[in-house]
């Protein structure tokens, strides 16, 4: 995952760029850039880390003009260094260029391989390069045309967003993997951003989302549809999103993400009751999913897991020795709350293990009588190609053991998933249809790279 944002129209466009990411931190943490474009001329600022590492008020004043490109990365595609971290500023024929990107292109390595094939240099590996290149190559008579020429070659997931003189472009890819929302400011200015959570901090009134296969152009104020790149036969949001990526406090496929989170919680309970003396959440992307389990199951919710906030998303740290590492420093058990007891722990999701098998630790060794784990999602068993870091079916517990023998690795009493029946029955109320590859296989995209048998980078 990656969080983006754009502004468009807005004195300190800048300021208002870094407070769209700092409201979507928790989509990438290890780099962050911002561009402005001012006079046709980008100034970009990238920096390794945290948003508010990389960006300060000296730093922000260094980046003048009325439109703003964000980015905070979660490697997927392409490996760590800011080389691959976005922002991408690139000089053509026409201009200056800038791009971001969120989500994962499939048919990257093969579109590379031609361009490369052609003389194009590529200065990374990240897949987000390639649109790059499209773009300039392109022979279509103007900006808009390249743009579009250039996105109607990809397949996977992509939301982008993309500066071109004095312009915006925003775009979402036919099958409409990733979120992109359209925000209003006061003032007149536009924004863009992954999620509402942002432009909640920007302090912009939400418009609506950009649609699967949309292309909108803002430019003078104004805001202007291109021709599509026309829907998938079958739209496919992530149903990750809802279980994990998203925050609690936005709103995602037209879904209040907490609300959707309850509803998990207490299908999970319907599926998989036991008797116990308390439940608690995995803190902090599982509360919602374990206050649906207690509504549902009449079990006291408790406060038994402290979450120390200085250390970021264990899932998304892009090495195992990193995960382990975050795991023993990032959870402490209440011993007052747990001794004695038989406990519920709900989590949203059981992708490697890792972090699960050290808090069963921690809970045994607080004195926990019964420790029942209850996951408020599917068994993840496939990796998803789609922009999420699911890569190797090797690193996913569920596609290698039952369920019974993760309970015995787990060293839990007993274990529940909820089932992708229940899930999607919980969603399916507004009509959408959503991606759920990683738990069922069913790919959308097609999966251009891997079947070609390209190298297919560590990602999903």
């Amino acid at each position: 995952m990656c969080g983006i944002v754009g502004v468009m129209g807005a004195e300190h466009a800048a300021e208002l760029a870094f407070l769209g990411l700092y409201a979507l931190q928790h989509r990438g943490q290890e780099a962050a850039g911002i561009c402005t474009v001012e006079g046709g001329e980008v100034h970009l600022v990238k920096a390794a880390g945290l948003v508010m590492d990389g960006f300060d008020d000296q730093v922000l004043k260094g980046l003048p003009g009325t439109l703003a490109l964000g980015h905070t990365r979660y490697s997927t595609a392409g490996g760590a260094g800011l080389v691959n971290s976005q922002p991408i500023v690139a000089r053509y024929h026409q201009g200056e260029l800038a791009l971001v990107h969120n989500g994962n292109i499939t048919n990257a390595q093969q579109l590379r391989r031609g361009l490369v094939a052609e003389g194009a240099l590529f200065q990374g590996t990240v897949d987000t390069e390639v649109i790059v290149h499209l773009i300039a190559r392109s022979r279509a008579p103007n900006i808009d045309g390249q743009i579009r020429h250039a996105l109607s070659q990809l397949t996977g997931a992509f939301s982008v967003l993309i500066t071109g003189g004095d312009a915006l472009y925003a775009a979402r890819d036919p099958w409409g993997y990733r979120p992109l929302v359209l925000g209003r400011l006061d003032a007149g200015g536009w924004v863009l951003a992954s999620e509402t959570c942002a432009l909640d901090l920007m302090h912009a009134h939400y418009v609506r989302e950009i649609e699967p296969g949309e292309i909108v152009k803002i430019q003078d104020g104004e805001m202007t549809s291109l021709p599509a790149l026309g829907r998938a036969e079958r739209i496919a949001p992530c149903i990750f999103e809802l279980i994990y990526f998203a925050r609690p406090d936005s709103v995602v496929w037209g879904q209040t993400v907490d609300r959707t989170r309850r509803q998990f919680g207490r299908q999970l309970a319907r599926e998989h009751p036991v008797e116990a003396d308390c439940v608690f959440s995995v803190p902090d992307s599982s509360n919602s999913a374990a206050l649906g389990y207690s509504e549902e199951s009449g079990i006291p919710l408790e406060l038994a897991l402290i979450r120390n906030h200085y250390v970021g998303r264990t899932f998304i740290h892009p090495t195992q020795v990193g995960r382990d590492f975050r795991v023993r420093i990032k959870y402490n058990p209440v011993r007052e709350v747990i001794e004695g007891k038989r406990v519920i722990v709900v989590d949203d999701s059981l992708v490697r293990g890792t972090t699960s098998q050290g808090l069963v630790q921690l809970i045994r060794d607080a004195g926990a009588r019964e420790v029942h784990l209850r996951v408020a999602s599917p068994p993840v068993r496939f990796p998803c190609f789609y922009g999420i870091d699911m890569p190797n079916p090797k690193e996913l517990i569920a596609a290698n053991l039952s369920v019974e023998q993760i309970r015995e690795k787990l060293a839990v009493d007993s274990l529940g998933y909820l089932s992708l029946e229940g899930m999607l029955d919980t969603v399916r109320g507004n009509g959408a249809s959503f991606c759920h590859a990683c738990f069922s296989g069913d790919y959308t995209a097609p999966l251009v790279d891997l079947e070609e048998g390209l190298s297919v980078s560590s990602h999903c």
